[in-house]
């Protein structure tokens, strides 16, 4: 890939891509992933899924953050671009998650950019409830821990209350009795992934980004 402004994982199946190339998820870890340990990113959320299924249709990007540093939405933009530019995916279908400090940068980068996403999956965070009217178009599914002692419920709740007042898609799962960890049910679980693929970029919003 060319020069990129975070050292990143990627992986993407091993058959040849479609003619429009591999969806792509974007995956934004959290605080315990920084640092310079890039292995680190294939034990959790979607990069662990696509090393331990037997098949997995997606190709995955995880940026990395180092060691003190919070996502910036600049730079992920960047990031971004660069992968879309070196790699065969499909731009029309990048999908957006993090959890936790990541699951705080998926709200943030997706309502400063929603025009570059086909849906959104943040989980155990929280965004800017002013900003909600710029997801109005952009499919969200917000996940959260009943009992999170870290980022609280409260969180992820406002934002998805700000989006349900606007009619935005918005889908909500909280897991009764979880904690901080709500991402390992979340990330193994077929429904989220099948949900990504129901997605695609609307025309509208391609051409906004095309500048036509």
């Amino acid at each position: 890939m060319p020069d990129l402004p975070y050292r990143h994982w990627y992986r993407e199946p091993e058959d040849g891509a479609p003619t429009a190339g591999w969806p792509l998820i974007l995956f934004l870890h959290g605080v315990g992933e920084r640092g310079d340990d890039l292995s680190v990113l294939a034990r959790l959320g979607p990069p662990k899924a696509s090393c331990q299924w037997p098949y997995f249709p997606f190709a995955v990007a995880a940026p990395q953050c180092a060691s003190g540093e919070s996502w910036a939405v600049d730079r992920l933009v960047r990031f971004l671009d660069g992968v879309l530019a070196a790699q065969a995916v499909d731009p029309d279908r990048v999908y957006l998650t993090g959890l936790s400090m990541g699951g705080y940068g998926t709200w943030h980068l997706a309502a400063a950019h929603p025009e570059r996403f086909a849906a959104a999956a943040p989980v155990c965070g929280g965004g800017d409830p002013r900003r909600a009217g710029r997801l109005q178009r952009l499919p969200v599914w917000a996940f959260h821990g009943a009992k999170d002692p870290v980022v609280p419920l409260a969180a992820s709740r406002e934002m998805v209350d700000a989006l349900e007042r606007i009619g935005a898609p918005v889908r909500f799962t909280v897991y009764p009795g979880v904690g901080h960890d709500s991402w390992t049910r979340t990330y193994a679980d077929w429904e989220l992934y099948q949900w990504f693929l129901d997605h695609h970029r609307p025309r509208v919003q391609r051409r906004a980004l095309e500048g036509s």
